[in-house]
């Protein structure tokens, strides 16, 4: 039960997630609109790669959702969430060990923290396997 919470969650927040970026990247290149705001200062070339990371995040989503109504046919999904939870944890703790975000405190420490709880989530509440012809 924990596991499908788990994902459903997640799945929630990266849908979420996505359709801020995505409205983030269509107000900016509309009319008017600026390509540096005071949420995300990337300019056309930085937003048009958080409108493309946003599409991933929906299709990661989905597969986080199947993964919630079905979890023991959606292992994979969830191995492969962990490990890039780890991946995100490793680059902001660089990130920060190297001083290149110094600019926003401790807050990629505490993300880091955050990104390895949820991979250890993954891991520790995965269900076991469904066999072949089972019903989940």
């Amino acid at each position: 039960m924990a596991y499908r919470i788990l994902c459903g969650v997640l799945a929630v927040g990266f849908v979420l997630g996505a359709l801020t970026f995505l409205a983030q990247f269509m107000g900016a290149m509309g009319p008017g609109g600026s390509a540096s705001g005071p949420l995300s200062p990337l300019g056309p070339n930085g937003l048009y790669f958080m409108a493309f990371t946003a599409c991933g995040m929906i299709g990661w989503a989905g597969g986080l959702a199947g993964a919630a109504r079905v979890p023991g046919s959606g292992r994979t999904v969830g191995t492969f969430t962990a490990w890039a939870m780890v991946a995100m944890a490793f680059y902001r703790f660089v990130g920060w060990l190297l001083g290149d975000f110094s600019h926003l405190g401790e807050l990629p420490r505490i993300e880091a923290v955050i990104f390895l709880a949820l991979a250890l989530a993954f891991v520790w509440l995965r269900p076991p396997a469904v066999a072949q012809g089972e019903a989940a």
